[in-house]
């Protein structure tokens, strides 16, 4: 199994000349490159917790670009994608980036315009990958709340007043404002606005 290096363009494309054009370009302006001949094998490869970005041919025997594009949104990965192709279409360019590929490119593609995108493409991964691990964080925090804290959490964030949280649970107004307590000190925040943010922003990683 081949292993990926962080803050890499990935190149997957199964015709060889492409690839090792496309590695020369990207190599002589000091990225790092890992290029694939498949899918298939770059999947095997991929860890969807790296930093990257991925060049990908649409059109290639077995998986084609845009089922790894759909194999990567399965996997929540927050890789950027530029598809390129020789049987580009607009239809196919909408239907790509509507599902978050960054560009489309038609080959021959301008090397100056695949450099700039390239460019834009690490800067964005490096963004989603700060996004990611701060759900992640998130997310792990309140995991430390048990199930009755949850509950009360999930109403503060609702905007319920702790009496009427206090009837929802049925449970008395003073174990309401005791497990607010422990949710602020389980979550190390001094107020509401904080819980909310972190609530909220753990919340956007289960969706």
């Amino acid at each position: 199994m081949t292993t990926i290096v962080s803050d890499t363009v990935f190149i997957v494309d199964d015709d060889e000349a492409v690839r090792d054009s496309l590695r020369w370009l990207l190599e002589a302006n000091g990225y790092q490159v890992q290029a694939f001949e498949s899918a298939e094998i770059f999947l095997d490869a991929y860890d969807p917790d790296q930093v990257g970005v991925l060049i990908a041919d649409v059109r290639m025997p077995g998986m084609s670009g845009l089922e790894l594009q759909e194999a990567l949104i399965a996997r929540n990965s927050p890789l950027p994608i530029v598809f390129i192709t020789g049987h580009g279409d607009v239809p196919m360019a909408v239907s790509t980036i509507k599902k978050g590929a960054v560009d489309f490119l038609e080959k021959p593609f301008n090397e100056s315009d695949l450099r700039t995108i390239v460019a834009r493409m690490l800067e964005q991964a490096t963004e989603r990958a700060s996004k990611a691990q701060a759900q992640k964080n998130h997310q792990a925090v309140l995991s430390r709340l048990t199930t009755r804290e949850q509950q009360v959490l999930e109403r503060i964030v609702a905007g319920r007043l702790n009496k009427q949280i206090a009837g929802d649970l049925n449970i008395s107004i003073k174990t309401v404002e005791a497990h607010r307590a422990n949710i602020m000190e389980k979550l190390q925040v001094t107020t509401v606005a904080d819980l909310m943010k972190i609530a909220l922003a753990g919340a956007e990683g289960n969706v």
